[in-house]
């Protein structure tokens, strides 16, 4: 398999069952991710744990990257080889899913899609769930390159040289609340492109041209953001869903920018 789409549907799923399924689901609340697969996952779908699996300790920020050699353990014990088709999926709005999307392809792994919808367009399409953890045989651990054309570190940010993105949600951009980091706001300058904008009322992302309107105002040179590099990857799965040219991503995002007090925040809304 030479490529597969960006987003794919639960009929392409079943068509392809080389694929694998991963379980990107996350909560900050309540049950565990962990527990929401263990009641009901896709048929074969591996569980992978967002931030033991796709982050290391230590900063900067709440999700930093894994090193090249810790992704690529992770790869293997999930059965993911250089030749792999990876589909990932979360509850529906694969705001959690598009991370893992987007760490594949910023690490060399090009056969990676998001099933639009997730476990919800599965079970809306009448699919049966699983309780049974499958079994992996391991793949070759390969020795894996980090694109960093791919990302912006905080000096790019303070540059203001890129348009800067903040995907979270427009109550958190304007510091009105605040559920996760110890200061409110956003990072001045940056403009406020909610992720769930990206997205029609039945949590399916836009058509292409839609999703195009959105961005392209924005021009060719754009860094996302969010609070921990997370959901700022479904604005940049957005962009490539549009055709537009890729962002890069600032893993630390607003977690990781407060880490040096004397870096300002901004309150309120977009200016002008």
């Amino acid at each position: 398999m030479s490529d597969i789409p960006l987003l794919v549907d639960p009929r392409w799923v079943q068509s392809h069952p080389e694929a694998r399924l991963v379980d990107l689901r996350w909560t900050a609340k309540g049950p565990s991710a962990r527990q929401k697969y263990e009641e009901g996952h896709l048929p074969g779908a591996v569980f992978v744990d967002l931030d033991e699996d796709l982050a290391r300790p230590g900063g900067p920020g709440r999700h930093p990257f894994p090193g090249e050699e810790q992704f690529a353990r992770v790869l293997s014990r999930l059965g993911i080889g250089a030749e792999t088709p990876v589909v990932v999926y979360d509850d529906g709005h694969s705001s959690f899913a598009a991370r893992f999307w987007f760490m594949l392809r910023a690490f060399g792994h090009r056969l990676a899609a998001v099933l639009d919808g997730g476990l919800r367009a599965w079970t809306e399409a009448g699919l049966p769930l699983s309780r049974e953890e499958p079994r992996i045989a391991a793949a070759p651990i390969r020795k894996l390159v980090l694109d960093r054309a791919r990302l912006a570190d905080v000096t790019e940010v303070q540059a203001r040289k890129a348009v800067v993105l903040d995907a979270r949600a427009p109550e958190r951009y304007r510091g009105e609340v605040e559920p996760l980091d110890r200061k409110a706001g956003h990072i001045p300058g940056a403009l406020n492109a909610p992720w769930a904008a990206n997205l029609t009322a039945a949590q399916r992302f836009r058509p292409p041209q839609e999703l195009r309107q959105l961005y392209e105002k924005y021009g060719s040179n754009v860094i996302v953001s969010c609070g921990s590099g997370v959901t700022a990857c479904h604005d940049a799965l957005a962009m490539e869903v549009a055709g537009l040219p890729p962002p890069r991503l600032y893993v630390g995002s607003f977690s990781g920018w407060i880490e040096d007090p004397a870096r300002p925040i901004a309150t309120g809304p977009e200016p002008g």
